[in-house]
């Protein structure tokens, strides 16, 4: 499994940069992580069990936290803060993210929801 050579966090543009030693690139948006985050509270304890993520268009990440040599923890600003990032969960959100995030804005449509936080 690929593992990260580089991880830099542009806050103002909300993007986690994530270079792995097989040579891919990842630019993930800090509410791309959100809403994909693998903690129970986001993604249930079995299939089926997921929570819509509504109004994280604007979420931000305050942390990273190294987790051994395996993964990381982010801190968003909502007070999300219970998933762990392996390597692999990265580099899996990276090579899908068109169609992970298709998938989440189509959810968002049959829910009637939207992306942006409710004011």
């Amino acid at each position: 499994m690929p593992t990260p050579t580089e991880l830099n966090l542009h806050r103002q543009s909300r993007i986690l940069e994530l270079s792995f030693d097989d040579g891919s690139h990842f630019n993930l948006t800090c509410e791309y992580l959100r809403v994909y985050s693998p903690s129970a509270e986001v993604q249930g304890h079995g299939p089926g069990q997921e929570t819509l993520q509504v109004g994280k268009e604007d979420v931000g990440i305050d942390a990273i936290d190294p987790i051994g040599n395996y993964a990381v923890r982010l801190n968003f600003d909502d007070g999300h803060h219970t998933g762990l990032y392996s390597w692999e969960y990265l580099h899996y959100l990276g090579a899908n993210q068109e169609r992970l995030w298709q998938a989440y804005l189509d959810d968002l449509a049959r829910a009637g929801v939207q992306r942006k936080p409710l004011s």
